[in-house]
């Protein structure tokens, strides 16, 4: 009931780019990859998301959760394969929108940065957490405070 009731909240502290929680899945490795990425261990989470999209070749989540984890250890390559492949299975996937644009600032491209925002801006009629944190990130990156950004 705990796990449901957490699900649909995003879990960031300052400083803290952990993916936002997806729905709950009944897949043990699944579970297991998203703990690993809680707690940074991102080659473990790599290794049990590979098992998850193998079996389940159409969970955004999964791939979004790849794509952070190689952002983390700074594969963009790796990273931008596995954002785009979540955003082919389900376009409206907040995170990965703002992750894909999160990783374009770390690869030095403000234009398709923005794209992303756009899209953003675009699925959170009312404003979302994904959005305000992307701006956030954008516009440090424009003041050439990239480093000192929540991406």
């Amino acid at each position: 009931m705990l796990v449901l009731a957490l699900a649909p909240t995003a879990v960031k502290a300052v400083g803290d780019s952990s993916p936002e929680a997806p729905q709950a899945s009944a897949d043990p490795s699944y579970e297991a990859a998203v703990k690993a990425v809680k707690a940074k261990q991102y080659t473990v989470a790599i290794g049990l998301l590979e098992k998850v999209v193998a079996a389940n070749p159409n969970n955004a989540d999964a791939f979004n959760y790849l794509g952070y984890s190689y952002r983390q250890l700074s594969d963009f390559q790796g990273s931008l394969r596995y954002y785009t492949k979540a955003l082919s299975i389900d376009p409206s996937h907040r995170g990965a929108n703002e992750y894909l644009g999160e990783l374009y600032l770390k690869m030095g491209d403000l234009k398709k940065a923005e794209e992303r925002l756009e899209k953003l801006n675009s699925l959170c009629f009312f404003g979302c957490e994904e959005f305000d944190l992307l701006k956030r990130s954008v516009d440090a990156y424009r003041l050439g405070k990239s480093g000192a950004s929540v991406y």
